[in-house]
């Protein structure tokens, strides 16, 4: 019994030493692709095409918008805040831009840990309650104003991955 053991943790260590690491310049690069897909494919959605990001909408103030600290954690807890609202959405424009919004976080965790940033994933508001009754008023101002926060927000990410988010 035991040499069977011995024998298979012997067989997946020589199995392991062919495995290389992904470069880290390879994740960034897949971050930076994947936030120009998520922008298309909200720019691509036919009632987004001239909305702008900046606007203010009574009612909607938790969904964030731009932000002047760019950490890990904190791009990271915006994206979960992101992706918790438009799960809520009944909109079929979203489910796509939901799952890769959990790529992505997946993507920035790993450029985190590469560079020995260590935190919890975060896991978005902490009530949503009101958020049913603000669905039920305006659903479509909901998915416009968050989709084009979002979009901004991606972009201005995009710009600041390439001065490297902090720890």
């Amino acid at each position: 019994m035991r040499c069977g053991t011995l024998c298979h943790l012997l067989w997946l260590w020589h199995s392991l030493s062919y495995i290389q690491a992904v470069p880290i310049q390879k994740v960034q690069d897949d971050t930076k692709t994947l936030i120009k897909i998520i922008v298309t494919r909200i720019s691509d959605i036919p009632h987004m095409q001239s909305v702008s990001p900046k606007q203010r909408v009574t009612g909607l103030d938790f969904i964030p918008g731009l932000q002047p600290v760019w950490t890990f954690p904190k791009v990271d807890q915006t994206l979960a805040i992101y992706q918790q609202i438009l799960m809520r959405l009944p909109s079929t424009n979203v489910i796509q831009i939901t799952n890769d919004l959990e790529n992505l976080r997946d993507l920035l965790r790993m450029l985190a840990v590469s560079k020995c940033c260590l935190y919890r994933k975060a896991s978005g508001l902490k009530s949503l309650e009101s958020l049913g009754s603000v669905l039920e008023a305006s659903l479509h101002s909901m998915e416009v104003v968050a989709l084009s926060r979002l979009r901004g927000f991606l972009q201005d990410m995009l710009q600041q991955l390439e001065l490297s988010l902090r720890c």
